[in-house]
């Protein structure tokens, strides 16, 4: 949340507000009956965390505190960058399309606008769903909507489907192309986050 481009330009609660009071209906996060004073206590209170020994107070964070060698290192083997990304490919010039360097490290931590073109750019990838109902059957397709009671998606053929889930039936198994993006936050250094973020603002 801290390297949120939202959280980073937000000053006193007024971006983290809207969210907060709006909600994100797409990404499963209800919205919550706060009011704006509460919201700016919650929001100085997130400014107060540190990001890689740095204060995260907003509009003085500098996330090009990185060492673009190791971030290429850390890119080609334990980041596993790789595996989905290459830097002759979705990856060329990214350094030049993203001017803001903490839009970048913030692309680059939740995967939406990484990448150049309808073949890469995986914030166009949306979660895709596999139903597995009792008789053995499966459904697959695009995720539309889940939680402890229903879930839904749409297949390859347009047609919507809606199942009504009671515990453990049917079986959903959920894929998100953004998850390793989402992982880096969980099993990353903030050392190697700098260093990636230097590495890819080279990539002109």
């Amino acid at each position: 949340m801290i390297r949120s481009q939202i959280v980073m330009d937000d000053d006193h609660g007024e971006l983290i507000a809207t969210v907060v009071q709006n909600g994100r209906p797409d990404k499963g996060m209800p919205k919550f009956d706060l009011t704006t004073e509460e919201i700016s206590t919650i929001a100085t209170f997130i400014h107060s965390i540190p990001v890689g020994g740095r204060a995260a107070t907003t509009g003085t964070v500098d996330p090009l505190v990185g060492d673009a060698k190791a971030g290429e290192a850390y890119f080609n083997g334990p980041g596993k960058c790789t595996t989905c990304h290459s830097v002759s490919g979705d990856l060329a010039g990214i350094g030049a399309k993203y001017t803001d360097v903490r839009a970048l490290q913030g692309a680059m931590l939740s995967g939406e606008g990484v990448g150049r073109g309808p073949a890469s750019a995986l914030s166009k990838v949306r979660k895709t769903v596999t139903v597995t109902l009792r008789n053995g059957q499966t459904v697959e397709g695009r995720l539309e909507q889940i939680d402890d009671f229903i879930v839904s998606l749409t297949d390859v053929d347009g047609n919507y489907h809606s199942y009504p889930r009671h515990g453990d039936y049917p079986k959903v198994v959920v894929k998100d192309p953004l998850q390793p993006h989402l992982d880096m936050l969980r099993t990353s250094k903030d050392d190697d986050i700098h260093n990636l973020t230097a590495y890819l603002v080279t990539l002109k």
